[in-house]
């Protein structure tokens, strides 16, 4: 059976790199998918699974997304109503949060309940761009700890440690990996990650919450 994987296209994240890496993982993994570029609503709420990515700042990602007609609704329908599998990349994780304080507040999507504030890293470059090793906490999409690719100068802070399934160091250790339920979101760009994250992308395929 095909699944639909619907990746949101709102005006931010790498698109094209995204939808490459899903179809490629996909193909590797034996996995029979169809991955839709689209803000329809209608293809949205009927998605087998939802991938939300982000470039930019929080503020800008959430006013684009919100801006979409219908766009929020559906996704909420889908992922918080009908329980699909979610997962968000970069900015489409931070998203998650109840609220974000770059370039002042914020409200997100409130699905997991924290906030998103700059990355602490004295003496070191931000933003942290680059390889670095995600640690992870069993998580059943994650592959073994390995290096992953993050471009990004904020990070999420959870209310509830439970919440993080992966943390990274730079200047501090921060999530690298949220999520409960059947929303998961990571601050690194799976697409850019090479084997590793492909592995992600198949394994968020495959999951079933």
């Amino acid at each position: 059976m095909t699944q639909s994987v619907c990746l949101i296209d709102y005006g931010s994240g790498n698109l094209h790199s995204a939808h490459k890496a899903l179809v490629k993982a996909a193909h590797d993994h034996d996995i029979h998918a169809e991955v839709h570029v689209t803000a329809d609503p209608a293809l949205i709420t009927a998605a087998d699974r939802i991938v939300l990515p982000g470039v930019g700042a929080f503020g800008a990602c959430m006013e684009m997304l919100e801006a979409r007609p219908g766009l929020r609704e559906a996704l909420e329908e889908a992922v918080q109503g009908a329980g699909r599998p979610f997962l968000g990349i970069c900015v489409g994780m931070q998203l998650l949060a109840r609220t974000g304080l770059e370039h002042g507040e914020t409200a997100g999507l409130g699905w997991i309940n924290g906030q998103v504030r700059a990355l602490t890293a004295p003496g070191l470059k931000i933003p942290h761009m680059g390889w670095n090793t995600v640690q992870g906490r069993g998580h059943a999409i994650l592959p073994e700890d390995a290096d992953a690719y993050f471009v990004h100068s904020y990070c999420f802070d959870a209310d509830d440690p439970a919440s993080v399934q992966a943390t990274c160091g730079h200047g501090e250790d921060f999530a690298a990996m949220i999520g409960r339920d059947n929303i998961v979101g990571v601050q690194f760009h799976p697409e850019k990650s090479q084997a590793y994250g492909l592995t992600l992308l198949a394994n968020f395929m495959k999951w079933r919450p």
